[in-house]
């Protein structure tokens, strides 16, 4: 083997280990999912991980063992979150290590192979993995979205028109329960219109789950805080926490662009909130209200 500088030396092994602990995590999901389909593509690519992991160590001529935390992670990660969402974060870690696998070309052309497979592996097999969960993303959506939209800009109203923590969290409680409800009906008959795989059923338990479980988050500061305005400020930050987690989960999960969602979904949010904050003021002053 050819003497190597020894930072190339070590960015070679640290690819090698991130190979070997990925055929680690594709074997080891591939014995636990019960779609036989499913198991089949993941013990493909584990099988070309360890093709990866054999051809580094035929350059360095050193064996290393998989991450023990890395298999935790990603492996509790896909069975909680969906294999889409655990296994295709875990191959966008690889494009940090692209780079490298660039540079060893003048020491293996071989690699064009890696990094062909590689880019299959997200782009091809980890899409042939069909979650029954994704095909409900619209309904969650619709869910998460119509709550941040109509409930925030609501709590935001109350919050100037009412000027009581307790009293505008009773408000928005109610009033977000009773629109969870008729958001779950309205996908329901939606749903069974359509021409579509999707159940009616699952579909508006999944946009009334999303719609509640927005209303309970928003709320909760109003019934453990006095301040109305730290209140408002954590509404504000709650709603942007939301709205950058769940455009995170989409965006790996559907490969899709996380900036553009993000700042569409947060200046429809805040633009509402805004505007309600001003209608609030508007309607506080006009009938005199105080509590």
């Amino acid at each position: 083997m050819k003497e190597f500088e020894k930072n190339m030396q070590e960015k070679i092994l640290k690819a090698q280990k991130n190979e070997i602990t990925e055929h680690a995590v594709y074997s080891k999901l591939a014995l636990t999912i019960k779609s036989k389909e499913h198991s089949q593509i993941l013990e493909k690519i584990s099988g070309e991980e360890l093709e990866h992991y054999e051809f580094f160590k035929g350059l360095t001529r050193k064996g290393v063992g998989p991450s023990r935390l890395k298999m935790i992670f990603y492996i509790v990660l896909s069975r909680v979150l969906g294999l889409n969402f655990g296994l295709k974060l875990m191959e966008r870690g690889e494009d940090i290590a692209q780079d490298t696998y660039r540079k060893i070309r003048e020491i293996s052309p071989k690699i064009e192979d890696v990094l062909d497979d590689e880019n299959r592996h997200e782009h091809e097999l980890l899409n042939m993995i069909d979650e029954d969960h994704l095909k409900y993303i619209s309904s969650i959506v619709l869910g998460l979205n119509d709550a941040l939209v109509e409930l925030s800009g609501a709590l935001v109203g109350f919050t100037l028109a009412l000027q009581r923590t307790r009293l505008v969290g009773i408000v928005g409680l109610i009033t977000g329960i009773a629109a969870a409800m008729s958001m779950a009906a309205s996908e329901y008959l939606s749903t069974k219109q359509e021409e579509t795989d999707k159940e009616p059923i699952t579909a508006s338990l999944y946009t009334g789950c999303a719609y509640l479980g927005t209303v309970i988050l928003l709320v909760f500061p109003y019934f453990v805080i006095n301040d109305i305005f730290v209140c408002l400020g954590l509404l504000v930050f709650d709603a942007l926490l939301l709205i950058i987690v769940f455009n995170f989960y989409i965006s790996v999960a559907k490969a899709v662009s996380f900036k553009k969602r993000f700042v569409e979904m947060a200046s429809i949010s805040l633009g509402i909130a805004a505007i309600n904050f001003v209608i609030g003021l508007v309607i506080r002053n006009v009938f005199k209200i105080e509590l």
